[in-house]
């Protein structure tokens, strides 16, 4: 007799990272929410190192299905197709959960039964240094193309940090699989039109960067992966444009127009890791940058971006980090004074 259907699914894609997916596995098993209401699904997209040995040691507490490799949407698809449970949870092999995650993302889609899915802050860890920090990222709750403001603030958050009323993630399925990664992203962005959405404020997951994250890090550094990057983001954005032309939704709406634009700038980000753009144009893109993404910018923010727009026809595009330095140094030299305003500096 086939067991019982889960509450939720936990969906852990992995490629190459046998050196992080026991952790990832640990921190569901870890979780504080009863085993018969869950079932763990780990797709293996082909890795050619440990995974394999490494994931034997949790025997029948998982399900680990292998694969032959074919990028993050083809791992996704391919377990969606096997996953039973009413919710869909997602994790990155290299990223773990925090205590509590599922047990929350439960209780929330239980209290809003037509919610199509559920995020939570952003917590990032350098592998590397070992700092840990929560991303400043909108998190907003609703159906979000009722209010323009609302759609032009969200962002799209990654894989280990969402989780989808299977009902309302069927309508999105299946994902290009031309997305060898970002497949998350078409995910969040389109999830926002087909129901409301809720975001809770605690931290439940860690996203991990760790150099040979398939998107995080700068493409300068790796061309290979910059390129990548670069290509799937022009993917992910005619999927999303192709998949609300088909469900007849009007393109030249004010307030898709501008989230287009958004769209539109930050494949413009990615392709200059490739082909650095010269002064007039990087400063055209900082005016561009506070236009439309206005209503995610605090006046600071704004007031930086303005700031970068100018100081780019000047210094440039490989040097303009050299203004956020400088306006480091100011603000920790104001801060300074501030606190010990009586001080005299002795020589």
């Amino acid at each position: 007799m086939r067991p019982q259907k889960p509450l939720i699914s936990v969906l852990i894609d992995t490629y190459n990272y046998g050196r992080y997916v026991e952790e990832a596995i640990e921190s569901v098993l870890a979780q504080d929410f009863p085993l018969d209401q869950r079932e763990i699904l780990v797709i293996d997209d082909g890795s050619t190192d440990d995974t394999a040995d490494r994931v034997q040691k949790f025997g029948l507490e998982i399900s680990y299905i292998r694969k032959p490799n074919g990028g993050q949407a083809s791992a996704f698809n391919f377990g969606l197709r096997r996953a039973r449970g009413k919710y869909v949870a997602f994790l990155d092999a290299d990223d773990y959960w925090l205590p509590g995650k599922l047990s929350r993302v439960a209780e929330e889609f239980e209290k809003h039964p037509d919610a199509g899915m559920v995020y939570h802050g952003l917590r990032q860890l350098d592998s590397n240094e070992g700092k840990i920090w929560d991303a400043r990222a909108a998190q907003i709750s609703g159906f979000l193309p009722a209010k323009t403001r609302d759609l032009l603030r969200y962002t799209w958050f990654p894989t280990s940090f969402l989780a989808f009323r299977r009902s309302a993630l069927n309508l999105l399925l299946p994902i290009p699989e031309s997305l060898t990664i970002q497949a998350d992203a078409h995910l969040s962005a389109l999830i926002v039109f087909v129901a409301p959405i809720v975001a809770l404020p605690e931290y439940l997951a860690v996203y991990r960067v760790h150099g040979a994250n398939l998107y995080a890090g700068s493409g300068r550094v790796d061309p290979v992966r910059g390129a990548l990057r670069a290509w799937t983001r022009k993917a992910v954005i005619y999927g999303i444009k192709r998949w609300l032309d088909e469900r007849a939704y009007d393109l030249e709406r004010p307030d898709l127009q501008m989230l287009m634009k958004q769209w539109e700038i930050a494949q413009e980000e990615e392709a200059f890791l490739l082909r650095p753009p010269n002064r007039w144009r990087i400063s055209r893109h900082f005016m561009r940058y506070a236009r439309y993404y206005g209503a995610q910018l605090s006046w600071r923010h704004r007031v930086a971006t303005y700031l970068n727009a100018a100081g780019s026809l000047v210094l440039g595009y490989e040097s303009i980090h050299k203004l956020e330095e400088w306006r480091t140094a100011v603000t920790h030299s104001l801060r300074s004074r501030a606190k010990h305003p009586g001080e005299v500096k002795m020589t």
